[in-house]
């Protein structure tokens, strides 16, 4: 997985994101509309990344970036497009983020506001270390279902803490995604053996 600069031709993928989300009524807040949201307000304290596979390159998602480097905080949104989620490929982008921003940027914390409705995104960021802060009162009822956002926020501190921790049981996530694994001798993969030297 590795975050690069946006490019003109991402953006016909991305806006199909935006399409496929929309045409299968996503639940997830706003689906991947951060991309139309954020694609026409450039701002001297943020910045867009596009989430692509190292293994062949596949665009499959973007994260948009707002920095407030006199407090040395940052927040994002992140958008995986609906045929790449469920593989790993969030967590692997957001560890690589926090990673980029809280050592080479030295900032000293991110906070981030989840949909409280969606239960993939705040498993995701409680796996990472994230700490819920508040549960905003401001619901919104939408299609007879409340939402509300959650504030969530990890600071560097606790994010090195928790990288060397998992690093040291050996857990670290794959930075390739779920679906790109290297293929293990089983009942359905057989091994030629040869005999004798």
């Amino acid at each position: 997985m590795r975050l690069r600069e946006v490019r003109p031709g991402d953006q016909r993928t991305l806006a199909g994101f935006d399409r496929d989300s929309v045409r299968a009524r996503d639940p997830q807040v706003g689906g991947y509309r951060h991309w139309a949201t954020h694609r026409g307000h450039a701002s001297p304290d943020g910045f867009h990344f596009a989430i692509e596979t190292l293994h062949n390159r596949t665009l499959v998602g973007s994260v948009w970036v707002e920095t407030d480097p006199f407090a040395g905080r940052f927040s994002y949104g992140i958008g995986i497009g609906p045929q790449h989620r469920r593989c790993g490929y969030a967590a692997d982008a957001v560890a690589l983020l926090l990673a980029f921003m809280f050592e080479r940027c030295r900032y000293r914390a991110c906070e981030v506001s989840v949909n409280g409705s969606n239960f993939a995104s705040l498993s995701l960021h409680g796996e990472l270390g994230f700490r819920e802060e508040a549960r905003l009162r401001d619901a919104e009822l939408r299609r007879g279902e409340i939402k509300y956002p959650v504030l969530m926020s990890i600071t560097a501190e606790q994010f090195a803490e928790r990288h060397l921790a998992l690093t040291a049981r050996g857990s670290g996530r794959s930075s390739r995604g779920r679906h790109w694994r290297v293929q293990r001798p089983g009942r359905h993969r057989r091994i030629a053996y040869s005999a004798g030297g």
